[in-house]
């Protein structure tokens, strides 16, 4: 099949065009090869594709979570697992920081691409996003990925059918075999790790959701507290919600006027949604279980800190709840 020319949102003199699927490859591999190690499964499944089974019929781990979490950046972050103190006895926090916040966090660690099929259903995240470049949002990137493998994370208990693996290769221009799938279910450790480590991706989001120049945001760092997985998948969901409405931290460096920093600041953190307050599974259950009912400005961490760059001058809004988080994880 032909492959698309990587149109990057950055390059480099020397190694060319930014491509994703590059810079994750030794990710990918270094993952396939301590597979035993981090308790994962790797084997052929739909059309020949690759499967990582990071909590389905293997148990997985926190450092599977990590190091999945580093793949959903595309090569371009560092997640570390790191005491905090923020919550007691939630000490352990999630970190992350990224070379390049808008490519890593939005061109690949964002689940934007709906997969389905008959009965499954599964948001893709991934590099292999940028490949395949079918959401809106990539135009307005001005990314389009190329490379000899395609590389999605799906937060599901079950291995995607044929119609959903021949759709990825369409997509992509690949074959079914070049394919990896690293399948992540919520209540699974991994699941859990890699959903709380998207706590700068959803300011991200956010931010681009209220008009913010994305060229403008320089560099960010963030952390939320690691989410006690549960078996039920409403818990669990619930639980790596709350750990970013309540408990996340972000630190945005921007260029730009002191006044839009400001203002960006104080629109950014959770608690300027109307749906702020109650633990996220209360939420969604109150919506009869439709995302879309709920307020889209809520996804977004508990407090942020922007600094002006251009001024030197740091705001502060939103902050954290430690009684949500106790009654989120204690449950």
């Amino acid at each position: 099949m032909t492959q698309p020319q990587p149109v990057a949102v950055r390059s480099d003199p020397e190694a060319g065009p930014l491509s994703l699927s590059r810079t994750v490859a030794p990710l990918v591999e270094a993952l396939v090869a301590d597979a035993a190690m981090l308790r994962l499964a790797v084997s052929r499944g739909a059309r020949g594709a690759r499967i990582v089974d990071a909590g389905i019929a293997m148990p997985g781990g926190l450092e599977a979570g990590r190091r999945i979490a580093e793949i959903c950046l595309g090569g371009l972050g560092h997640v570390g697992l790191v005491p905090g103190g923020r919550f007691t006895p939630w000490e352990t926090l999630v970190s992350v920081s990224t070379t390049d916040p808008v490519t890593a966090c939005l061109a690949s660690q964002y689940a934007g691409w709906s997969l389905s099929s008959g009965d499954f259903f599964a948001l893709g995240s991934g590099p292999g996003r940028a490949m395949a470049a079918v959401e809106p949002l990539f135009a307005e990137l001005g990314v389009r990925d190329a490379g000899e493998q395609v590389v999605l994370v799906l937060e599901t208990g079950v291995a995607p059918p044929d119609a959903v693996v021949d759709e990825i290769a369409l997509r992509c221009g690949v074959d079914a075999s070049a394919i990896i799938l690293i399948l992540t279910p919520t209540s699974s450790l991994a699941g859990s790790v890699q959903i709380v480590a998207r706590v700068v991706e959803v300011a991200l989001h956010k931010a681009h959701a209220i008009h913010f120049p994305l060229a403008d945001i320089v560099d960010a760092i963030g952390s939320a507290p690691v989410a006690p997985p549960s078996p039920d998948f409403l818990t669990a969901m619930g639980r790596t919600n709350d750990a970013v409405l309540y408990g996340g931290d972000v630190h945005l460096f921007v260029r730009g006027s002191a006044d839009a920093a400001e203002d960006l600041a104080k629109r950014l953190p959770s608690l300027a949604s109307r749906d702020y307050g109650r633990p996220f599974a209360e939420i969604f259950a109150g919506y009869d279980c439709d995302f879309y009912k709920v307020d889209p400005l809520l996804f977004s961490p508990a407090r942020v800190t922007v600094t002006a760059l251009d001024h030197g001058r740091s705001f502060t809004a939103g902050g954290f709840d430690a009684n949500l988080i106790s009654r989120s994880f204690g449950g």
